[in-house]
């Protein structure tokens, strides 16, 4: 009777224990490689053909569960061999879509199957898995099938850290190729740099690049008018001079005469590779007392023109300025003669004059 009663209870716990291992699921996942920096899904390429033929002969086996929505496919890619992370997000999502075109295609599944998930990471595959219903079994063969895919797992966990492995090794390779070319370059420029500048004549270096320069025109202190001005070097190609004179002279008693002042701005745009030649507008307004003969002159002038000259380098510091201007000079003045050291007004005139306006040998000395 005991007897009787052990079967009993075993059987009974046998029949409820082996349902469970019935319902349990079983994660299936197949692992589909990409080469590096392609989205090209080579069925043929390490192992492919052999995961597709598995992974379709599941779903032919589960397609109804799978079309029902309550089996869905887990698509997680996987991208790191671009530069930055976006790209490689744009890369994992098209493998995946091209696993998943293949099994739309060849299982007769629908997109709405799919669970998809993309990553910057680890390598490059493609992971499909399924938690799909165990088959009836012992509670030995169920053991014995959760080896086999813990194996698969681990195997699969082995490939991708040494595809992980490899391509650490391949980035590290290039980055330090890139920095050996970086020096090689380096110090290639560094050698022929003193060639360069051994080579360079001393006028073909640029000397006219300033900031600010006292100039004084020679021509004005040769007549006795002192003369000076400053100009402005707004960028390489531009500049804005200005000059200035004044003198008053007499003798015989007063009753020679040579005075005068001015002030001549000017706008340059200078040319060239050496920017040594320029052209450029000027003003130009004074008044002047001259009185070189019998009758003197006394009066207001203002004018300008079109100017045009060259530098010419003498040191580092100096150089003249050869220039010219064309335009013209418009005179009111007054005429007079001096009777016992007293003016006595002569009459009244207007003169234009077209033609040369100024011209100078200008000393320039850089400021800085």
């Amino acid at each position: 009777m005991s007897k009787k009663f052990y079967f009993f209870t075993l059987f009974l716990w046998l029949a409820a224990v082996i349902p469970v291992f019935a319902q349990e699921k079983a994660d299936t996942t197949y692992t589909f490689r990409f080469v590096p920096q392609k989205d090209m899904f080579y069925v043929p390429l390490d192992g492919n053909d052999r995961e597709l033929a598995r992974l379709l002969e599941c779903v032919h086996r589960n397609k109804d569960i799978i079309l029902g929505g309550s089996l869905p496919l887990y698509v997680d890619g996987y991208s790191n061999s671009l530069d930055s992370e976006k790209e490689n997000l744009r890369m994992a999502a098209i493998r995946s879509n091209r696993v998943k075109s293949e099994l739309i295609v060849r299982g007769g599944i629908k997109e709405e199957c799919f669970i998809t998930r993309n990553h910057a990471s680890d390598g490059d595959f493609v992971i499909v898995r399924l938690t799909v219903p165990a088959p009836e079994a012992s509670i030995v063969e169920s053991k014995a099938e959760e080896e086999r895919l813990a194996a698969e797992r681990a195997e699969q966990e082995r490939k991708a850290a040494e595809e992980r492995r490899k391509a650490e090794e391949a980035r590290r390779a290039a980055e330090k190729a890139e920095a050996d070319r970086l020096t090689k370059e380096q110090v290639a420029k560094q050698t022929e740099q003193p060639q360069e500048i051994t080579a360079t004549p001393l006028e073909s270096q640029s000397s006219t690049h300033y900031h600010f320069a006292l100039r004084a025109n020679l021509l004005r202190w040769a007549t006795l008018t002192p003369d000076l001005g400053l100009e402005w070097r707004i960028s390489p190609s531009w500049g804005i001079a200005v000059n200035g004179s004044w003198t008053s002279w007499t003798w015989q008693d007063n009753n020679r005469r040579y005075a005068l002042w001015e002030v001549a701005p000017e706008v340059r745009y200078y040319m060239g590779k050496e920017k040594r030649g320029y052209l450029g507008a000027m003003f130009k307004a004074g008044q002047f007392n001259y009185k070189l003969s019998g009758t003197g002159r006394q009066g207001d002038l203002m004018g300008g023109g079109i100017t045009g000259g060259y530098q010419l380098r003498l040191s580092d510091a100096l150089s003249l300025d050869f220039n010219v201007a064309v335009g013209c000079l418009h005179a009111d003045y007054e005429k007079y003669e001096v009777i016992d050291g007293v003016r006595v007004r002569a009459g009244k005139e207007t003169k234009n004059w077209w033609g040369p306006v100024n011209a100078g040998v200008t000393l320039v000395w850089k400021l800085f």
